[in-house]
């Protein structure tokens, strides 16, 4: 096969969360700061250095303030969270055929669990997760989709990596890994993605078998 490992971004990717994570980041702004951004200059930096640093980014001296704020509107939206089916459906499949599958994720651990509980796939279907405190560098630095291709026991050249933030491209360019954007996410527009010239890009999820 041509990648026995395949690499997942979790947000924008397997689950559908753009809109729970602009909610909450709105929700935070508004609350500590009194503002009202807007969801397109929020939603650019989504998928990057996670959720501390988008913090400290609309107002470092409150960031702490913000993020308490941010993480107690989030985690109850949790329970509306839903995943992209289709591209669920066929994990089982990308396991049959042998290859090795992982998600390397700005979140942390924490807020990953909160997906998994709501997706058993999620949980059933990974071998490695790769989360915010996994790694001091986080995307669009290669390192946290290194960890995972090391945890895993292969190089670079057997491994695919799927998002679809400029960030997840950047990331799997610099570690060597074939990158492939998704149209799904809601977040970042195609020309957003195409202009960090990915490997591939794919607008739905079983397109990815070709590409794979």
């Amino acid at each position: 096969m041509r990648f026995p490992v395949v690499l997942f971004d979790l947000d924008g990717t397997l689950i559908d969360s753009g809109p729970i994570i602009l909610e909450s980041m709105q929700h935070a702004a508004r609350t500590v700061l009194g503002r009202e951004i807007p969801r397109e200059e929020l939603g650019a930096t989504i998928g990057g250095q996670g959720i501390v640093a988008q913090m400290q980014a609309l107002d470092a001296e409150r960031a702490d303030e913000l993020l308490d704020v941010y993480r107690e509107h989030n985690d109850g939206l949790h329970e509306t969270l839903e995943a992209f089916d289709e591209l669920l459906a066929l994990l089982p499949r990308l396991k049959r055929e042998g290859r090795r599958l992982g998600i390397v994720t700005a979140k942390r651990h924490r807020t990953v669990a909160l997906a998994l509980d709501r997706f058993a796939a999620l949980r059933d279907e990974f071998e490695v997760v790769v989360a915010h405190e996994d790694t001091e560098r986080h995307k669009p630095d290669p390192d946290p989709v290194l960890h995972a291709v090391e945890t895993l026991g292969a190089v670079p050249s057997d491994a695919a990596y799927v998002g679809d933030s400029p960030f997840d491209i950047r990331a799997a360019k610099a570690a060597n890994v074939y990158a492939v954007a998704v149209g799904w996410g809601g977040i970042h527009s195609a020309e957003r993605l195409l202009a960090e010239e990915p490997d591939a890009f794919v607008d739905q999820p079983e397109e990815l078998l070709d590409v794979l």
